[in-house]
């Protein structure tokens, strides 16, 4: 999250090409990859184990390897181009007024340094450049796939578009809201998958089936599942890498997922159906790590909502058309926690800031806690009462039979005693 400064209107009308541009970048933020090596290294480490699984491990068919091998490949080389394309892309924002300044490091000689903003437009073009390529190795004329494949595409390429506008225009977030669902559009309408749910089996006997059809409802679900994918990353968001790290933890989530779904299955449609989420979420990868090398702390670019609100529709529609829309949730339950969190705020119900954000200490230079106190506690009474509860329930079971094992005791010894006075 930044501050960006807004370009008037004589500054566009007007244009001075003789003026001298050294004063426009004395104060730039110098734009390289300065975790390039170490970014590189994640990518080969987590590489290990993911072909472990799709080549020794899990038993997948050579139909199916070879074209994630080949996807693999081309986002191998989209990590490179995306790379190399930053600082260039970089350049041409700044010179369109389209940077800020890193409220984090306010107080400090970096907090004044100009910060390229939006540079998740170019992840988005290396992203659709490398899915669209993917389709000469893979798909044919004919494929049944095709049309779904292309409608994410388009999807994916309405939202990309939609995040550029909001970062130029400023869109008001209630506007927002509604963005990602025209965007989902093309894909809800192209869905051609399953629209049934199975009902957990403590609720059969009551809801009388154990595979409901749920039919238009199930679209709609998606078309919300969408919506909340995309803000989600881009409510939580706000701190050097934060948006780009929980996109490639996510990720690398969605892929271990699909390997070991595709190998444990019998159903050659549902096989495709992961590997069809498996040739969206390689490119979003690769593509996300080479933004992630530039956008780690200290950050030398900001990815903006262009980039969130790709990522967000790219997972969603992966989630989606691999059929796995519930597990998703799954790996997004810390943007859950943070949503239910910012419902109040969202609400109205409690002032909500510009910036939700940890505070710098210029002394320390570390970032402070936050303020929400009411909340801390009662996350931590959630936590911890229940299990006190427990405990206090257990203890007072324990004395109460421990006093109840003494009355006894005490009973069969008195009984004894009267019954050798008797004798």
């Amino acid at each position: 999250m930044a501050a960006r400064k807004r370009p008037s209107a004589i500054d566009t009308a007007k244009v001075e090409p003789e003026k001298p541009k050294p004063e426009i970048h004395q104060t730039d933020s110098p734009i390289r990859p300065a975790k390039f090596f170490t970014i590189f290294k994640i990518f080969l480490i987590f590489s290990i184990p993911y072909f472990f699984l799709i080549f020794s491990y899990c038993k997948i068919e050579y139909e199916l390897k070879k074209p994630i091998l080949i996807n693999w490949l081309l986002s191998f080389i989209g990590f490179f181009i995306t790379v190399s394309m930053i600082p260039v892309a970089s350049k041409y924002v700044s010179r369109r007024n389209l940077f800020g300044y890193d409220i984090n490091k306010k107080g400090t000689p970096d907090g004044s340094i100009k910060v390229p903003e939006s540079l998740g437009i170019v992840v988005g073009i290396v992203f659709l450049v490398v899915a669209i390529l993917f389709q000469y190795f893979n798909f044919t004329a004919d494929s049944i796939w095709l049309v779904e494949y292309n409608a994410a595409l388009a999807s994916i390429c309405f939202m990309i578009l939609l995040g550029f506008v909001d970062d130029v225009l400023d869109v008001p977030w209630r506007v927002k809201l509604v963005l990602p669902s025209v965007a989902a559009l093309p894909l809800l309408m192209a869905y051609a998958g399953h629209t049934s749910i199975i009902i957990p089996k403590p609720l059969v006997p009551h809801v009388g089936v154990e595979v409901l059809d749920l039919g238009w409802i199930y679209k709609l679900y998606m078309g919300l599942l969408a919506v909340f994918c995309t803000n989600s990353i881009n409510i939580h968001a706000g701190i050097n890498g934060l948006e780009v790290g929980q996109t490639v933890v996510i990720a690398c989530a969605i892929l271990m997922h699909n390997v070991v779904q595709i190998g444990t299955s019998a159903d050659p449609e549902y096989k495709q159906a992961h590997a069809f989420s498996i040739y969206l979420t390689q490119p979003l990868l690769a593509t996300s790590l080479a933004l992630l090398s530039y956008n780690w702390y200290p950050s030398s670019v900001f990815v903006g909502d262009t980039y969130t609100y790709f990522a967000g529709m790219t997972m969603a529609v992966a989630g989606i058309l691999g059929h796995f829309s519930e597990t998703l949730l799954i790996f997004f339950a810390p943007q859950v926690l943070n949503f239910l969190l910012s419902l109040p705020q969202l609400a109205g119900i409690v002032p909500c800031p510009r910036h939700r954000l940890p505070r710098f200490d210029p002394k320390s230079g570390l970032l402070t806690g936050t303020n929400d106190g009411p909340v801390l506690w009662i996350l931590f009474y959630a936590a911890v009462v229940p299990h006190r509860l427990v405990q206090m329930k257990d203890r007072a079971t324990e004395n109460f039979a421990s006093r109840h094992r003494l009355h006894e005791a005490s009973a069969v010894q008195s009984y004894s005693e009267e019954v050798k006075y008797c004798q």
